[in-house]
């Protein structure tokens, strides 16, 4: 029999014979068979061994953070740890890997925790099961922050279930014996264990209550909170040997693509797929149902082509006649809608948020400011388009995907086929990008409904770039309206904000024309300024097209709006942005977020997360200190600033940008200070806050999705661009404040970089030619004739 190394070793390369299995990441069937045969002994979820007991009690009123996301979290170490005869320890990542690295982290908190060599630690990815493994969905920049502690637990249970172990071979008190580095010491006599040698005997042991684990101090934690630890996949990411979505091989593997109606709502009049199926390759035309408004996370509908390759699939697509019936929404037009947002803004809306007499407060203002910041819809567009491959075995369907929500994925799926949960596994692969896209699996729907047209055979599913762009669940457009008085001293004496965008709601409520408390609670009715008199209003607006989440979300264009509209308040106070910004925020104070009217709060205990003004005024401190704030620039440079809150977790941006004759901008230099609290991996936050940054900037000077008749006129990145690396901050330097202790909550990462970067650029466009910009994407606003 293999070691476990050989093992693991072989395991990481897609077999050229095996007819069942091609790819890396294993289906649970052959999961749990091969690491039975490869000695595995601490189980890793065998139902046997599983302890329903161990999972959170579902999400219920009252409750925060993890114990209220569905099926809460699991801190079982029978479920997450596998240690092999020889040593090798498997951790299990039920969060899904999309560049964030969280596949390294959350397997690193474990290790830590169970004293684990790293280089002998195997990363195991799960398959969608949260009632197995807790919730799985990867999105709101919260997997460490809720996962944090319970994967501390996992690591700390194993390591005690195996120092007793060891205590009971030599027949010590288990007080003389301590984990260290992948072995059992006996201090006494200085005997040692390796951890090969007690896992079946732990395996047995009952797994420590959770008020008798013995956690680490934080001055002894060997991979937390170092920085040191490379990203797991990052060897066979760079060398092309990963595996993603679109990758999956299987035998006998047949390829689709589909022709979906081109508006929102829209269905197959008739078709003609004679020609398609002259194609050589193509093997089947499946005509798919459509899905109701609002369509939720189903599938569009349309024409699907089954063939023998993807691009026989995609010509025999093209040749495809088909006629559309475009439905309620053919006559959504971006500049039109445009306008309609522009009334609704400029007229009194739901009122969110109010203290003091606004109106009675801009009417005796000594100067009164108004201003409209508008931003389009936009496209989350992934490196790896979405991608599934599907087939159904004896009544049982398998999936390979690149999803952030499996568990969900596999309830939508059992459903359109009418089958039992149990009937259907998500296998989870690498994502290349996912943004919140890939939390929708109306793609992954299609491929098993491809599968079962085809009488259970393998079917890969690709979406290209075109589909991408066209059928994507936009970022939401906004039009946001403020108006603010100052005083003779220039102090503000008023704000009002209106803001008007089509609601996420509209995906699953045919009448959801306000923004979600959710929604509202990212920047709008959470400002923490010292200003007596405070309105927000919420206009209805209607959506015409699938609205969804997207990198930070609602923030993006609420920070916008927000951090320019200060920036234009302190010009008309005749004082320096920064003070004026400062003095806004007001003295350091934690406020309960339930006080500013957000019941919300990104899911966090308002006791916990408070919104800490101390802490937003040290990253603007910070961020302007090591951007040299203030200094002397040439002619056509300038320094602009802006901060924000988000996912509990604060950050400022002083972006120096250089606007030459002709009106290029270039960026020569962002500094971007942070404090989301404990830092558990210091070198992934650097890397998620950079790619903010580049995605910050990417959005705001090119980022725009526009309808026209109903349709996306963007049809591949020549046309709805990203920045590439001329056009990217010279340099990128991030100051992560010092971190408090690993006892206080964590805040989000993957999301809170982005949401200061627009304005902070458009403040520092002002600062360098006097030129407000109020509408993105800046695209051509700055080029003179």
């Amino acid at each position: 029999m293999k070691n476990s190394a050989e093992f693991l070793q072989a395991n990481n390369k897609p077999s050229d014979t095996d007819d069942d299995y091609l790819i890396d990441n294993v289906s649970r069937r052959t999961f749990i068979k091969q690491f039975a045969l490869s000695g595995f002994v601490l189980a890793v979820g065998l139902p046997t061994l599983l302890r329903a007991d161990e999972a959170a009690a579902p999400a219920a009123a009252g409750k925060f953070g993890a114990d209220a996301m569905p099926h809460g979290w699991v801190d079982n170490p029978l479920v997450f740890v596998a240690i092999a005869a020889d040593g090798a320890v498997s951790i299990i990542c039920h969060r899904s890997e999309m560049g964030q690295g969280i596949r390294t982290s959350l397997p690193m908190v474990v290790a830590d925790e169970l004293e684990a060599d790293w280089s002998r630690v195997h990363v195991v990815q799960a398959p969608g099961d949260e009632k197995r493994f807790g919730n799985q969905d990867t999105d709101g920049s919260r997997s460490m922050r809720h996962f944090f502690m319970p994967m501390r637990r996992v690591g700390a249970a194993a390591r005690q279930m195996l120092e007793v172990a060891a205590a009971a071979r030599w027949r010590v008190p288990v007080t003389e014996v301590r984990a260290e580095q992948h072995r059992i010491l006996h201090v006494p006599s200085g005997k040692t264990l390796g951890y090969g040698e007690l896992a079946k005997a732990a395996a047995k042991l009952p797994v420590p209550a959770r008020d008798s684990l013995r956690l680490k101090n934080s001055a002894d934690f060997r991979y937390i909170g170092k920085g040191r630890q490379g990203l797991y996949d990052g060897r066979d990411i760079v060398s092309g040997r990963a595996i993603y979505g679109i990758d999956t091989q299987l035998k006998g593997l047949l390829y689709a693509v589909v022709a979906r109606p081109p508006v929102l709502g829209g269905t197959v009049l008739k078709f003609d797929a004679s020609a398609a199926l002259k194609v050589p390759g193509v093997v089947k035309v499946v005509e798919l149902p459509s899905s109701p408004l609002p369509a939720e996370f189903n599938p569009l509908g349309g024409v699907a082509v089954i063939a023998s390759n993807t691009w026989a699939a995609i010509q025999g697509r093209n040749a495809l006649k088909i006629e559309w019936n475009n439905g309620e929404h053919a006559s959504y037009d971006s500049l039109v809608y445009k306008a309609e947002l522009e009334a609704a803004v400029r007229q009194p809306g739901k009122v969110v948020r109010q203290q003091g007499d606004v109106d009675a407060a801009l009417q005796g203002a000594a100067k009164r400011l108004e201003a409209e910041y508008y931003l389009p819809h936009l496209a989350q567009a992934p490196m790896e388009p979405p991608a599934a491959t599907a087939r159904i075995v004896k009544g049982h369907c398998e999936i390979w995907t690149c999803t952030q929500a499996p568990q969900l994925t596999r309830d939508k799926v059992a459903k359109w086929l009418k089958l039992p949960e149990d009937k259907v596994t998500v296998n989870v692969t690498l994502l290349g990008g996912g943004f919140g896209r890939k939390s929708k699996p109306d793609y992954v729907i299609e491929a098993a409904l491809l599968s079962q047209a085809m009488q259970g055979k393998p079917v890969k599913l690709t979406w290209t770039r075109e589909d991408d762009l066209h059928h994507a669940y936009f970022h939401t457009v906004s039009l946001e309206r403020l108006e603010a008085g100052l005083d003779a001293q220039g102090k503000p004496v008023a704000w009002l904000h209106r803001t008007a965008a089509p609601s996420i709601s509209s995906t699953f409520g045919p009448d959801s024309k306000q923004q979600m408390p959710v929604e509202l609670g990212m920047g709008v009715i959470n400002v923490p300024f010292a200003i007596d008199n405070l309105r927000i209003e919420n206009p209805p607006a209607a959506a015409h097209t699938r609205i969804g989440w997207f990198r930070s979300v609602s923030n993006i264009p609420h920070a916008f709006a927000v951090q320019c509209f200060v920036a234009e308040m302190a010009t008309a106070a005749g004082r320096d942005h920064r003070d004026f910004l400062l003095d806004l925020i007001g003295p350091a104070r934690r406020i309960d977020p339930t006080s500013l009217g957000d019941t919300w709060n990104h899911g966090e205990s308002p006791a916990l997360y408070p919104v800490d003004t101390g802490r937003l005024r040290r990253v603007i401190e910070t961020a302007t200190r090591e951007a040299g704030w203030g200094r002397k620039l040439p002619k056509g440079q300038g320094l602009g600033l802006a901060a924000h809150y988000s996912f509990v977790t604060y950050v400022a941006v002083v972006v120096e940008v250089a606007v030459d004759e002709a009106g290029k901008l270039s960026i020569p230099k962002v500094d971007v200070a942070v404090d989301c609290g404990p830092q558990v991996n210091p070198e992934r936050i650097r890397a998620q806050i950079e790619g903010a940054c580049i995605m910050g900037v990417s959005l705001a000077t090119l980022g725009e999705i526009s309808f026209k008749n109903g349709a996306v006129q963007q049809d591949n990145f020549h046309a709805y661009q990203l920045t590439r690396i001329d056009d990217a901050p010279r340099e990128i330097k991030i100051h992560l404040l010092p971190p408090a202790e690993f006892d206080t909550p964590l805040g989000g990462v993957g999301e809170p970089g982005v949401p200061p970067i627009a304005p902070a650029l458009c403040n520092a466009i002002f600062a360098a030619t006097g030129q407000r910009i109020r509408q993105l994407p800046i695209g051509d606003q700055l080029l003179k004739d």
